[in-house]
């Protein structure tokens, strides 16, 4: 008598994969930081076109803030460290903040 093979995808356990957190990248405004340094950083460490970092840039200016994009914890807090190691570099006081989605 030949033993029997049991096929193990009847059974009913399915694996949930939770999707990673994502956290909104928000520059701040302050009164020293010039609006074409804010433009350059979010064309070279957002990637953003000029017309799209213009737009962040008036809302900095204007609303105190600017919600720059949604990353996940990594690339959020590392684009956050670019930011404020670029603008200490440069002498300026910008800041970014990150919060959860």
């Amino acid at each position: 008598m030949a033993p029997q093979i049991r096929d193990k995808t009847d059974s009913k356990t399915t694996s949930k994969f939770k999707e990673p957190d994502e956290f909104r990248v928000v520059l701040l405004n302050d009164h020293y930081t010039t609006m074409e340094f804010v433009v350059e950083v979010l064309m070279v460490i957002f990637h953003k076109d000029l017309i799209e970092a213009n737009k962040i840039m008036l809302d900095v200016h204007r609303k105190g803030r600017g919600i720059v994009g949604i990353y996940t914890w990594d690339i959020a807090a590392t684009k956050a460290e670019q930011v404020h190691a670029n603008a200490e570099a440069n002498e300026f006081p910008l800041r970014c903040i990150l919060e959860p989605v």
